[in-house]
């Protein structure tokens, strides 16, 4: 699937998550409450320290991954066991954010994705906050690919619209 589709997923999932590496070379991924700003960045928001912070440090490629309306299913036609989804897969670069007006737009994308009814309670939220959060910011150093697998009302598995 597209780039669209992909960044669409990423969008809805109700976390991302987000696999970085340890100073020590082993894995490390981590479910997080991403918010988009743009086609290339996503924030997220954490304490300013801890082993996120530590593995960014020592290496800021990150791989995001996320699904959404995955669903066990049999198949219509064939009656094997199967998985209806979406996902998105995508590789970026993570970095701290330093400035201050930027820290405040990344937080005000987060709390408008996941909070839109309270942001009434933002600003004090922010007065209260902002010295004690870091914020991240991933940048997308390649397009996101998604993927999906669904079955249309006649049960016929929807293919990619230009493989149709």
């Amino acid at each position: 699937m597209g780039v669209d589709f992909a960044l669409e997923v990423l969008d809805k999932a109700p976390y991302v998550t987000v696999s970085l590496t340890r100073p020590d070379g082993r894995p490390y991924g981590v479910p997080l409450s991403l918010a988009r700003t743009d086609e290339k960045t996503f924030y997220f928001h954490c304490a300013l320290e801890g082993e996120k912070l530590d593995c960014i440090k020592a290496n800021p490629t990150v791989c995001l991954s996320a699904v959404t309306r995955c669903t066990p299913t049999i198949g219509p036609k064939d009656g094997s066991f199967t998985l209806q989804f979406r996902s998105a897969i995508a590789v970026g670069r993570a970095e701290m954010v330093e400035d201050e007006e930027e820290k405040i737009t990344a937080l005000r994308a987060i709390c408008e994705r996941f909070l839109p009814h309270h942001m009434d309670a933002f600003d004090d939220a922010i007065r209260r906050s902002i010295a004690r959060t870091a914020v991240v910011r991933i940048t997308l150093t390649e397009p996101p690919v998604g993927k999906r697998k669904q079955y249309d009302k006649d049960g016929n598995e929807m293919k990619r619209p230009d493989k149709a």
